[in-house]
């Protein structure tokens, strides 16, 4: 059967709690090991899908994410990049709103009034939000 590692080792490789471990085991992430008296024995791929899983959490992917993504990986065709794609496209959506509140922030603070809720540009921008525009909206730069 060769080398096996019990859940202990693998937290050990890869830095993962034993708890989290077992959580992306029920959630299936990782596939239901091998039981020896009782104890998990996981082969030793599992440290690189401990490692995608970790990769893929790095760069954005939810957990939900991650399961779709390994279920695409075992299917024929690409459907690993239609999930990329999505990603990219939220995380460029995030991104413009990480922008567009460092931008309201950075005026925030350079505003010469000393209490904000006086500043004729602020409660324009609070109208506007209230009017149902988004931040980059209510705040363009």
């Amino acid at each position: 059967m060769g080398e096996q590692l019990t859940i202990g080792e693998l937290a050990n490789r890869t830095g993962v709690a034993t708890s989290a471990l077992r959580y992306w085991e029920e959630l299936g992430l990782l596939p239901a090991p091998a039981r020896v008296s009782g104890q998990r024995r996981y082969p030793p791929s599992a440290v690189g899908l401990v490692g995608a899983i970790l990769l893929l959490r790095d760069v954005g992917f939810t957990l939900r994410e991650v399961k779709a993504f390994i279920a695409a990986r075992s299917q024929a065709g690409d459907g690993w990049r239609e999930l990329h794609r999505r990603k990219l496209t939220e995380l460029d959506q995030r991104i413009a709103q990480a922008q567009a509140a460092r931008t309201a922030i950075a005026h925030a603070l350079a505003c010469p009034h000393e209490d904000i809720f006086e500043c004729p540009h602020f409660a324009g921008v609070v109208a506007a939000r209230l009017a149902g525009s988004s931040l980059e909206q209510a705040h363009p730069h």
